[in-house]
């Protein structure tokens, strides 16, 4: 199978995921209903995999299915801005970044030095901020990407996925050893420790508790997570954090996990930017090589 045969057919398996529909995918690709069953066909055959569930009124992607197409669609999106890149060359020296300072500090920071590395001649502003706020000096042009929890609706920017963070509840095992009850009945005894209410993350948490009817009898807000970390290493309560941050405390045994039955749901991040040209180079330098 060549290059080209490929291309093709990863278009077409994009496009049946898409409208979920095996006919609709056809009538958009401008090819017959049977093109695209055999292709599809023919994709799990080399695969030696099932990608789809047909059902009586269309098609749905079986988990395998889900994760080849998450790689197909940011390949083709990878292909898509090196093209723009080529066609419409344009350098910048300089690259605006705005991020929420818990991004910026955990996701952002510890990339940069590397990136400083590869680039050593692209001037870098940073700028932490609120993840609203970010989004908006996007729309204004005042930065050239932002990282940000990503949105409902990204509007005209472009957005481009880095992948899932979770939220946990964490404390240190003597902390929990005090509360003689369930892990889902904690709220109703412990102190839990939030960020301030102001925080897109904290509004995250508050819809979790609303949708599980929980009602934390003591809460503390401080309004940086590193402190939700440090005051639960202190064995003064339980902090709700962002597991990818916690987890050399938790490999060591410092902090613990504390399962419920109903998991707090995670969140993607991502970059977003503006879908000009033509396009500043650095901008797809940057999130290529995150």
């Amino acid at each position: 199978m060549d290059t080209f045969d490929n291309l093709t057919k990863y278009k077409i398996f994009l496009s049946a995921a898409e409208n979920k529909s095996i006919s609709k995918a056809a009538a958009s690709l401008y090819i017959s209903q049977p093109a695209v069953s055999i292709t599809i066909k023919k994709l799990e055959e080399n695969l030696n995999t099932t990608l789809f569930v047909r059902r009586s009124k269309g098609v749905e992607l079986t988990e395998k299915g889900r994760l080849l197409y998450d790689s197909v669609k940011k390949a083709f999106q990878m292909l898509s801005d090196a093209e723009k890149s080529l066609k419409f060359p344009v350098y910048t020296g300089y690259l605006r970044i705005a991020a929420s300072n818990v991004l910026c500090k955990h996701f952002l920071m510890p990339y940069l030095k590397e990136y400083i590395r590869l680039y050593p001649d692209t001037e870098l502003a940073i700028t932490c901020t609120s993840s609203a706020e970010a989004r908006v000096m996007i729309e204004e042009c005042s930065v050239d990407l932002a990282l940000v929890v990503k949105p409902q609706s990204p509007g005209k920017l472009v957005y481009y996925s880095l992948g899932i963070i979770e939220y946990i509840f964490v404390c240190t095992p003597a902390y929990r050893e005090k509360w003689n009850c369930k892990n889902d009945e904690i709220f109703e005894y412990a102190n839990i420790m939030l960020l301030d209410k102001d925080n897109v993350s904290r509004k995250h948490i508050n819809a979790y508790y609303a949708k599980n009817h929980i009602i934390p009898l003591h809460i503390l807000e401080v309004n940086e997570m590193d402190m939700l970390i440090e005051f639960a290493k202190m064995g003064i309560g339980i902090s709700c954090v962002v597991k990818q941050f916690v987890e050399q405390e938790l490999e060591t045994g410092c902090l613990m996990e504390i399962p419920l039955s109903n998991p707090v749901p995670s969140r993607e991040i991502g970059f977003l930017y503006q879908d000009i040209e033509p396009l500043n180079e650095n901008i797809l330098k940057f999130i290529h090589a995150f």
